[in-house]
């Protein structure tokens, strides 16, 4: 799976304002912001991500998936 798609995915079930993702095609580490995320523990955020994804996590396409998540006011506080 190339980051286009695997970004695609996570966009298509997810209102995200930012992604961004880097990988071999099985492992990959993310950062993705997204409005959805207010109020919700990183542990919810998380499987809200994993939600996105599907099937495709339980196969080889998406062996492991590393992610930040925040909230749109907590990414504009990581602007220097």
């Amino acid at each position: 799976m190339t980051a286009d798609q695997l970004k695609d995915l996570i966009a298509a079930g997810l209102a995200c304002e930012h992604i961004t993702l880097e990988g071999d095609g099985r492992h990959w580490y993310a950062t993705i912001v997204s409005a959805e995320f207010e109020g919700k523990r990183a542990i919810q955020r998380h499987q809200r991500v994993y939600a996105t994804l599907g099937a495709k996590m339980h196969t080889d396409e998406v062996h492991a998936l590393s992610m930040k998540t925040f909230t749109p006011a907590e990414w504009a506080a990581q602007a220097p």
